[in-house]
């Protein structure tokens, strides 16, 4: 018997090794995770160094924060 993750889990990978039997969520995961980290157009990615530089924190610091909050600083 599987427990299913409960309210507030992120649903993402599992932290101990183990076979996926539910059908690829490990897949799944890093496709989102390579899909919210792919690299924005130029004019996009220099007024985020930019801004993060002005805020005194790095581009990834600064692009983490976009992500999280859903707004810009």
């Amino acid at each position: 018997m599987t427990l299913l993750p409960g309210i507030g889990h992120n649903g993402g990978p599992p932290l101990e090794e183990e076979p996926d039997p539910g059908g690829g969520r490990l897949f799944l995961w890093k496709r989102a995770h390579r899909k919210a980290w792919k690299t924005p157009p130029p004019e996009i990615a220099l007024r985020r160094l930019a801004r993060a530089e002005e805020l005194g924190i790095s581009y990834r610091d600064y692009t983490l924060e976009i992500m999280e909050r859903g707004k810009y600083l």
